[in-house]
């Protein structure tokens, strides 16, 4: 089982016009609504690839119990502690001529010192049947900032693994904790580390702790600096779509590379046609599986030389 952790949970509304028309009306052809945060979307994209997983977090209001029928619908094990207040909403209106998608976050409930000490209980409870543990996306107000430095450690003292996909001060803090994968985007990687050029912001990450780091370089694909190598994986193509579910899907099949201890040319590979994917589909969480098996063995995975200083294991 894979634990996936969604303290800033949501409700993703969806909206499908034909053209996004900026200080104007827009009439709106779809709309939809899931539960959603990043942590639920890797559950989502696990379960649809077979693989069980278990929903935690915090979840509150009608908004949360909104949440909690959805992924009962949706067949995903829900362990989420409940809070008084209410669960955000995120908004997403994707424009179907452009191919692209604008996104607004509500910014989340407030979480008391109480529902935090009773979500760490109910962490702890689920440690220890879990084999690797997700820890995804913003932290709501009132949590600390060494949030997930803290869950990194208590899943180290029970034997799981984690794979940390978060940025700002969440993201530093939890570098300290030496986690087993930390997966930014390049925005984000960016920002914790100070320089633009991903290979040395990588690096910079590893050597503040992380074990291994794998950045989103968004349609030029993934970078990895790890104790085994880095390499450069790219997708044959561009693909067009929804955006949103992207990185998600690709911390999804990192998860699973690192419970299976799969060769990392092989974990990019996988985690770069279901991010490709999970582009082409229009809902965060889901992704086109006949693209994802065409893609599988389209990806070009480089090895990059090694910088000066670099020691790896054999």
């Amino acid at each position: 089982m894979i634990l996936t952790v969604t303290l800033n949970a949501a409700l993703d509304l969806t909206h499908r016009v034909d053209r996004l028309r900026l200080h104007a009306s827009n009439r709106v052809r779809q709309v939809s609504a899931r539960a959603g945060g990043k942590g639920v979307n890797v559950a989502r994209v696990l379960h649809a690839l077979g693989h069980e997983s278990v929903v935690t977090g915090l979840a509150g209001g009608p908004t949360g119990e909104a949440l909690r029928r959805d992924l009962a619908a949706s067949g995903l094990p829900d362990q989420l502690v409940p809070i008084g207040g209410e669960t955000r909403r995120t908004v997403a209106v994707y424009d179907e001529e452009r191919a692209d998608t604008t996104i607004l976050l509500e910014p989340g409930p407030v979480v008391t010192a109480a529902e935090w000490a009773a979500f760490l209980q109910r962490f702890e409870q689920l440690l220890p049947p879990a084999r690797a543990v997700v820890l995804s996306g913003s932290l709501p107000a009132g949590l600390p900032e060494d949030a997930y430095a803290q869950l990194i450690r208590r899943a180290r003292a029970h034997g799981v693994p984690a794979l940390l996909d978060a940025d700002g001060r969440a993201l530093l803090a939890g570098l300290e904790e030496a986690p087993a994968v930390v997966k930014p985007n390049a925005h984000e990687l960016a920002a914790a580390s100070g320089t633009d050029d991903p290979r040395a912001g990588a690096e910079a990450l590893r050597a503040a702790g992380a074990q291994s780091v794998v950045a989103s370089l968004g349609p030029d694909g993934l970078i990895a600096c790890t104790l085994q190598g880095s390499w450069h994986a790219r997708p044959p193509q561009a693909v067009t779509g929804n955006p949103t579910g992207a990185g998600d899907a690709a911390v999804a099949a990192l998860a699973l590379g690192l419970v299976a201890r799969t060769p990392w040319p092989e974990r990019l590979t996988q985690a770069v046609a279901l991010s490709a994917a999970a582009v082409a589909a229009p809902l965060a969480g889901d992704f086109d599986p006949v693209l994802h098996r065409r893609l599988r063995h389209q990806v070009s995975v480089q090895p990059l030389a090694p910088l000066e200083g670099e020691t790896r294991c054999p």
